[in-house]
């Protein structure tokens, strides 16, 4: 006997990438820094005493609130602290999707959204990227078109890696009737070239919510924290309504705070990993391995079908490598590498070469 809602039964849920417990496996499969979190970050963990645990946390979590504010030149009201970006997504959709709303995605992209979708009862629209994982011309007036309540749009884009233009979000934002949340979670590897900000916008569009994390950028994926950027009427329901009483708690908190005050830190490693990016194209470009322009921590490449991408996975694990591969449609015949560190790389790119004996 079950007593799971009856949408709840029949979906599958969000299927994590692999966590090995050994030390030596290089683990190059769920985009996480490959650089430790700031020298300030390691301080202040140091410093938290068990006595300061017995009280309850910052219900707001003023103190980050008020730290990024200064970082992204908005007011403390402009930010929703989460547990986790994912925490934000959910919320989003608690607070202003209602059942058999629409929920808009591209396809493929990031496994949690439909999910998401499936237990708050949401219908899905899919928007398909071509064969070639670009996006349609149409994409814009196909999301617009759509009817849905929300749309989540993963940019930089996940398993791509490409990036829409601030101009495109602009533009979307203006002519899209729902809400619309842009999940930067891979926003800090962007070049700085491309001048790439969407920040400015919450101030002209009131539909806008920008997803953020310390996951990725500041090397803190184990903590679980992110936050939202968007008008203060858009972040206020979330903010006083649906959120968890506590959502974040005490050490996260403090640990964030410290990430945020040594962003510079956490910058000199964003730069470390645009180089290796370059590096590891480039490598993988002499090995006759096309893979997309990325502006993430990590490369889409497409595995030729003799040996296929799941036996390049398949042998990289047996060399302690993991990487990501999807058996789904599209993706199936790519593996997605996480930027490592200059010897991870090195490692790699050694074992692609046994592999395919070059």
């Amino acid at each position: 006997m079950s007593f799971e809602r009856e949408n709840i039964a029949q979906i599958l849920g969000y299927l994590p990438g692999e966590q090995p417990s050994s030390s030596d496996v290089i683990k190059l499969n769920t985009n996480e820094n490959p650089y430790p979190a700031s020298p300030l970050v390691a301080e202040t963990l140091s410093k938290i005493e068990v006595d300061e645990l017995r009280r309850y946390p910052s219900a707001l979590a003023d103190e980050f609130c008020g730290l990024a504010s200064r970082v992204h030149n908005v007011n403390p009201e402009n930010i929703i602290p989460t547990n986790g970006g994912d925490e934000l997504l959910r919320l989003i959709l608690t607070t202003f999707a209602g059942e058999n709303d629409s929920l808009a995605i591209t396809s493929p992209s990031y496994s949690l959204y439909p999910v998401l979708a499936n237990i708050q009862g949401c219908s899905l629209t899919q928007i398909p990227l071509d064969k070639d994982l670009n996006y349609p011309n149409e994409i814009a007036e196909l999301l617009v078109n759509s009817s849905a309540k929300i749309c989540f749009l993963v940019n930089p884009h996940a398993p791509t890696g490409g990036l829409l233009p601030v101009k495109f979000i602009d533009k979307l934002a203006s002519n899209f009737k729902g809400v619309l949340v842009v999940d930067e979670a891979y926003s800090d590897f962007v070049d700085p070239a491309l001048r790439y900000d969407c920040i400015p916008l919450i101030n002209k569009h009131k539909n806008l919510l920008l997803l953020r994390t310390l996951s990725k950028g500041y090397s803190l994926a184990g903590l679980r924290f992110g936050y939202g950027l968007g008008d203060s009427e858009l972040i206020s329901p979330i903010k006083y309504k649906t959120r968890d009483s506590y959502n974040t708690d005490y050490i996260s908190q403090k640990l964030a705070c410290a990430a945020l005050s040594s962003r510079e830190y956490a910058m000199s490693t964003w730069e470390k990993i645009r180089k290796s990016r370059k590096f590891l194209s480039t490598k993988l470009e002499q090995l006759g391995l096309k893979s997309w322009p990325s502006q993430t921590n990590f490369i889409l490449v497409q595995m030729p079908d003799d040996p296929g991408a799941e036996y390049v996975y398949k042998k990289l694990k047996l060399d302690n490598i993991l990487v990501r591969h999807f058996d789904v449609n599209n993706l199936n015949d790519k593996i997605r590498i996480t930027i490592g560190s200059e010897n991870e790389n090195k490692r790699l790119i050694s074992s692609l070469i046994n592999i395919f004996k070059v």
